[in-house]
């Protein structure tokens, strides 16, 4: 019989990444409304789920002296798949995240814990 090294058989803890959270589109979005017209938008354990949208975040690069971190983004959403790269970065009260994509700009304000 052929032993498993100890490591393998615990179970593989998940961490809160550096951007998890549930954020607002609007000032007036539904933060219990995840990923619809009119709600909010998650980061959650690598995967930013939008508006009909679902992306894995994978390969991060965080950006020297800036609190910042690249991601290649894996997407699926309305029966297509593609790839893009997109940064984060939280704003300066750490309050909300700035998310860039090619030619676009959002700043995403967190939604507070009796929001959602």
């Amino acid at each position: 019989m052929r032993c498993l090294p100890f490591f393998l058989l615990l179970p593989l803890a998940v961490t809160a990444g550096p951007y998890d959270g549930v954020y607002k589109q609007t000032v007036n979005s539904e933060c219990s409304l995840v990923g619809a017209d009119g709600g909010s938008l998650k980061i959650e354990e690598s995967i930013f789920y939008g508006v009909e949208v679902e992306c894995r975040m994978a390969r991060p690069v965080d950006i020297n002296d800036m609190n910042a971190t690249i991601y290649h983004m894996e997407c699926s959403g309305e029966g297509e798949t593609w790839t893009e790269r997109a940064m984060i970065m939280h704003d300066a009260e750490k309050t909300g995240i700035y998310m860039i994509w090619d030619g676009y700009a959002f700043r995403y304000e967190r939604c507070e814990e009796g929001e959602l």
